[in-house]
């Protein structure tokens, strides 16, 4: 009888993330291995690790369940999370048929997981099999080896990786622009020197060397004093825009040239004009959380926009089903048709520095027409003690609007809307509100939904 209480507490919605080694060990990650081996039967996995002091360990104990279940282990070492996306999807027809980064994005240094992909570089979430790897981890006894175990090779694929990210944007047409990225010792920086070969643009590079001491704090882009380093930067340094990522770079975040932080929202708008420009009638993706500027931009470009559930697991399968050209989120996570539907922090920022290239305009002037137009709260997040109780009373003050259940509760009216969800990962309220250029009720309507939150 599997004794479910005591599976690790760091199997969550859509991936493996904790505390090391009160919720993840080797001992775990060789078991997490083995599942994957004999459960899902993978026979070809790539493995890489993020900056994390346990990486190494975490990543040699899996390697070892993954062999030991019989299969062949391809070890990226120390890259990105797309890097894993990538090398999956672009080596299925040599029969890779998963893969596993250990990272723990932009969590604290005590904290790693894992991330995993099956063939296709398709996630493996908590209704994919998550779940039932997480059980398979308790079971016991644990099993033989096999008699022929996989076996475990070095692989390297960067430069074929960095081959596709530059397909996304014609190098001749660009300008020699000046970008301040700061990499916050995560991985980022090694991917920016290799495509720095390449492009006529001068970096202003900060934190740039990976190092899982985290001397300099969490990679974490949107912690205040984060976004106060970069914006610095790219005033001391006249910049055209700055870009920051987390410990990963999965997700990359943006400031104009006058040092102001851009909401990941209008860079939906922005990518996506960016992407129809060249692939017309296409469909793109949204989250439901914040709407009008996405549909709006679309449309406006001949675009079908989609809206669907919050989370990349729903969204990568959601842009399989639509086929979908690009999918983007507020928080931002943006994916890409020709990216095996993934999630990429590398595309999004040569598609802004092709755009800038194109339009001879500062990035500021790209995205205020679209801030005054569709003003937002930003996200702010809530800990109370009945989330769904929370939201049944906000449900039925806001009784008279236009209500959808894509992800939480979004409540529509002619000039304001509000999306209230629970978080997949943390226990918390997300609130996010947004008004029809008008900054005086998006600011009353703020403060009444928080009112009653903390009621």
């Amino acid at each position: 009888m599997k004794n479910l209480k005591s599976i690790s507490s760091c199997f969550k919605a859509y991936d493996i993330r904790g505390k090391v080694p009160q919720e993840l060990n080797g001992d775990l990650a060789y078991r997490i291995g083995r599942g994957l081996a004999g459960l899902f039967g993978l026979r070809k996995v790539v493995i890489g690790r993020d900056i994390r002091l346990s990486g190494k360990e975490i990543a040699g104990r899996l390697s070892d369940g993954l062999r030991q279940g019989g299969c062949d282990v391809l070890d990226c070492g120390l890259c990105g999370t797309e890097e894993i996306y990538h090398a999956v999807f672009s080596l299925e027809g040599q029969g890779v048929d998963g893969g596993v980064i250990v990272t723990a994005s932009h969590n604290p240094a005590d904290y790693n997981g894992m991330k995993i992909v099956t063939s296709g570089a398709r996630p493996l979430s908590g209704n994919t099999g998550l779940q039932k790897l997480a059980e398979y981890t308790v079971e016991e006894p644990a099993e033989a080896p096999v008699r022929n175990p996989g076996k475990y090779s070095a692989l390297s694929c960067r430069k074929e990786y960095i081959e596709h990210l530059l397909g996304y944007i014609k190098k001749e047409a660009l300008m020699p622009l000046k970008v301040v990225v700061n990499s916050g010792n995560g991985c980022a920086g090694q991917v920016i020197d290799l495509l720095e070969e390449h492009l006529p643009f001068t970096f202003h590079k900060l934190h740039h060397q990976p190092d899982g001491h985290f001397l300099h704090g969490v990679p974490n882009p949107l912690l205040p004093e984060k976004r106060e380093e970069t914006s610095r930067a790219v005033l001391e340094h006249g910049a055209d825009l700055g870009l920051a990522w987390d410990g990963d770079f999965d997700r990359c975040f943006f400031w104009d040239e006058k040092g102001e932080f851009i909401e990941g929202y209008y860079l939906v708008g922005l990518l996506a004009k960016e992407m129809l420009n060249k692939y017309p009638g296409e469909k793109i993706l949204h989250d439901p959380r914040l709407i009008w500027n996405t549909m709006d931009q679309v449309r406006k470009c001949g675009g079908i926009p989609v809206m669907t559930r919050t989370g990349h697991a729903f969204i990568k399968e959601r842009m399989r089903h639509e086929n979908a050209l690009y999918g983007g989120e507020m928080s931002a996570h943006h994916y890409f048709r020709d990216f095996g539907f993934c999630d990429s922090g590398m595309i999004p920022w040569l598609l802004i520095c092709s755009l800038l290239s194109k339009v001879k305009k500062p990035l500021s002037s790209l995205v205020e027409d679209m801030v005054a137009a569709y003003p937002v709260s930003g996200e702010i997040n809530s800990i109370v003690e009945d989330a769904d109780g929370v939201i049944r009373k906000i449900e039925e003050r806001y009784g008279d609007g236009d209500r959808d259940y894509v992800d939480g509760l979004s409540v529509t009216y002619e000039n304001f809307r509000f999306n209230i969800r629970k978080s997949n990962t943390e226990p918390l309220l997300r609130l996010n509100v947004e008004s029809r250029a008008d900054n005086s009720l998006l600011k009353e309507k703020t403060e009444e939904l928080l009112r009653l939150i903390n009621e």
